[in-house]
C-alpha cells in the first residue's frame, strides 16, 4: 500500500458523502521525558488532538500537565500472566474483585494527577482485558475502554473506541513498522468501515508509543497527519469519544 492508495480511499469516502475520521492514542506515559515533550510538540505543531494513556502507578507529579485528554493505562502495567502465557495485567486466573479494587484505586490516583484532563476510560496494557471485567468496569467508575482492533458488540455502560494502526514493529526491530505496513493497517480498517465489514461509526485509531519512537516513526506521523487532513479526513477530539 502507498500514499496514493490512501488518497484514493479517502476520495472514495468523499464520493460517498462522508468524511473519513481518525483519532490518536499514545501509550505508556510516566514522566516528563524528552520523548513526551516531543509528542506534545508534535500535537501542537499539527493541531492534532491526542489521547495520552498514562500508567497511574508510575506517573510522576506534573508529568501530565498540559495534556487535555488523559486515559488510564492499566494500573501498574505489570504482567500477571502465568509462565508461557501472553502478557496481561488482568489475567483470567486473577479474582475479578481484586482486579476491580486495583482499578478503583488507580482511577483515584489518576484523578489526582491529571485533574480535569482525566477521562474515565481504561486502556488495558497489551490491549487485553477479559470480558468478565469489561462488563464490570462501570462498577469501578470506568465508562470507557480502548483496545486494539475493530470493536465488537457493545457492552452496556461501556463506550469502546479502539485503535487499528500501530506504528511500532513490536515483533521485529521495535522501531518504526514501516510506511507500507502502517498504511496497509489504516486502509484495511477504512475499507472495512466503508464497506460495512466493521463498525462504520468507530474512527480509525492510530496507536503510538512515544518512548520508543525512532526518527522514521516521528516523520511518518507528521506526514500522515498532514496527508489525511489535506484529503478531507477529520481527526476526532478524544474528549468527545468517551463519556
Amino acid at each position: 500500500m502507498s500514499w496514493t492508495d490512501l488518497e484514493d480511499e479517502l476520495a472514495r469516502w468523499r464520493d460517498a458523502g462522508r468524511a473519513a475520521d481518525f483519532w490518536w492514542r499514545d501509550d505508556d506515559a510516566t514522566g516528563r521525558t524528552p520523548a513526551l515533550e516531543r509528542l506534545a510538540d508534535l500535537s501542537r505543531k499539527c493541531a492534532m488532538p491526542l489521547a495520552l494513556a498514562a500508567i497511574p502507578d508510575r506517573a510522576e507529579e506534573g508529568a501530565l500537565a498540559g495534556f487535555r485528554c488523559v486515559l488510564m493505562h492499566g494500573c501498574d502495567h505489570r504482567n500477571r500472566a502465568g509462565e508461557g502465557a501472553k502478557k496481561n495485567e488482568f489475567p483470567d486466573h486473577e479474582d475479578d474483585q481484586a482486579a476491580l479494587a486495583r482499578i478503583r484505586a488507580a482511577r483515584e490516583m489518576l484523578v489526582r494527577l491529571a485533574g480535569a484532563s482525566f477521562v474515565s476510560a481504561l486502556v488495558p496494557p497489551w490491549n487485553r482485558l477479559k470480558q468478565s471485567l469489561v462488563v464490570r468496569l462501570p462498577s469501578a467508575g470506568i465508562g470507557g475502554l480502548s483496545r486494539y482492533g475493530a470493536r465488537a458488540k457493545a457492552v452496556a455502560g461501556v463506550v469502546e473506541v479502539n485503535t487499528h494502526v500501530d506504528v511500532v514493529d513490536w515483533q521485529g526491530t521495535r522501531g518504526f513498522v514501516g510506511e507500507e505496513a502502517a498504511l496497509t493497517a489504516a486502509l484495511r480498517h477504512l475499507v472495512a468501515r466503508r464497506e460495512g465489514a466493521a463498525d462504520g461509526r468507530e474512527p480509525t485509531g492510530v496507536l503510538t508509543h512515544h518512548a520508543v519512537h525512532d526518527a522514521a516513526a516521528w516523520r511518518f506521523l507528521e506526514r500522515f497527519f498532514e496527508a489525511t487532513r489535506r484529503h478531507g479526513a477529520v481527526w476526532a477530539d478524544p474528549l468527545g469519544l468517551f463519556p
